[in-house]
């Protein structure tokens, strides 16, 4: 679950992460109103949930509480638009008001799970800002690395190794080191899957601020953040996502293909993806209707994916070990009863009570294009796509 920047400030604020001033408001007049408490040039920025809003026109600095009104109003309701985004876009509800800073320096700081040792890993860099993606892609030896062992927790000289390491030593280290542990502790105490501040910056004024904030939390631990979860927006979400979830199909991701499928497992879910790639052709979605022997699960999943316009043709791909595959061909027969299915539907399925599943399908009378292998089935579904 990903939350907007002024969140992700004040949740890093009570960990002790030193952030602007500033406050969040939907509305134009009250942007003017913060910036008056400001006192002085402001920031006004769009809250969504991607970044490149500045090169997109999501940002403008401002020096009086009448720009910021100007600003505001310029800014909410607009479809803005970034590499993030993608060329629809998303529209703006509200924006954060925040004091201008006078910038000495940017870096970076970032802590993700590192899937490769199973650790989690703080990362800082002397050089922050837009292009961090760059700078990870050609300079990666800028990129400083400090793996985290959860069983003592992040210790006080990894932070201050880190700050020098990025050029902040002297009398720097003691509130960067600082600032390291409390976004560690915010990471670990939240569940976090990233907890990023980008750009870190040290002011004029020898301030050391989270001039922007990322924080992503692990789905599956917000059971026990109740706070956490009732920050979720779910209008910065793909729609299709926020039913699937709805429905009970908890693992679906929309993609940019035309070939929607409906799988069970996630593993098999992703060799059918790339078997769709191999044969030319491009998915639509990720979807895991997983091992419940439900009908119904069938028929959310063939309804979320005939909503996706882009998708031209549908794969069906089950191998049935818990999953029964007489329960999967109720569900494709009901789908095709209550949804106006009018793209091709192709179908592979093997495994526990195939027989009793092939009877169904076979009196039926639902219109399947069968396939016996993967490979078959990937092939048959990109050739009926186009």
């Amino acid at each position: 679950m990903k939350v907007h920047e002024y969140q992700a400030k004040s949740l890093l604020e009570r960990y002790g992460v030193p952030v602007p001033r500033g406050r969040v408001t939907e509305d134009a007049e009250k942007a003017a109103t913060i910036a008056g408490e400001i006192g002085g040039p402001v920031a006004v920025k769009a809250q969504i949930h991607a970044g490149g809003r500045g090169k997109g026109g999501g940002i403008k600095l401002v020096g009086t509480p009448e720009e910021a009104r100007e600003a505001a109003k310029a800014i909410i309701g607009m479809q803005l638009v970034t590499h993030q985004t993608g060329p629809e876009g998303q529209r703006v509800k509200r924006v954060l008001v925040e004091e201008q800073l006078s910038v000495e320096r940017e870096l970076y700081l970032g802590i993700v799970i590192d899937n490769s040792i199973g650790l989690p890993l703080v990362m800082a860099s002397a050089d922050g800002g837009v292009e961090i993606e760059e700078v990870a892609a050609k300079t990666p030896e800028r990129i400083h690395r400090s793996p985290v062992d959860p069983t003592i927790g992040f210790q006080p000289f990894q932070g201050r190794e880190l700050a020098m390491q990025v050029g902040l030593g002297g009398e720097m280290m003691r509130p960067a080191a600082s600032l390291i542990a409390g976004l560690y502790r915010s990471f670990e105490e939240c569940d976090c899957s990233l907890a990023e501040i980008n750009p870190l910056v040290l002011t004029s004024d020898g301030r050391l601020l989270a001039a922007d904030a990322k924080l992503n939390f692990d789905d599956n631990a917000l059971y026990r953040h109740k706070n956490l979860a009732e920050m979720r927006d779910v209008d910065e979400e793909d729609p299709l996502e926020v039913q699937a979830q709805e429905s009970g199909i908890g693992n679906f991701v929309k993609l940019t293909g035309n070939i929607g499928c409906v799988v069970n497992g996630a593993g098999l879910a992703m060799a059918t993806m790339d078997a769709i790639k191999l044969a030319g052709g491009e998915p639509a979605n990720f979807l895991d209707i997983g091992t419940v022997n439900d009908p119904e699960r069938v028929v959310a999943s063939f309804r979320i994916i005939s909503e996706d316009p882009a998708v031209r043709a549908i794969l069906i791909n089950i191998f049935g070990g818990m999953a029964r595959v007489d329960i999967i061909a109720q569900g494709i027969i009901q789908a095709h009863k209550q949804i106006d299915v009018r793209i091709p539907v192709v179908a592979r399925l093997v495994g526990t009570n195939v027989e009793e599943g092939e009877r169904l399908l076979g009196e039926s009378g639902v219109d399947l294009i069968r396939a016996t292998d993967l490979g078959e089935a990937a092939a048959k579904a990109v050739a009926a796509a186009k």
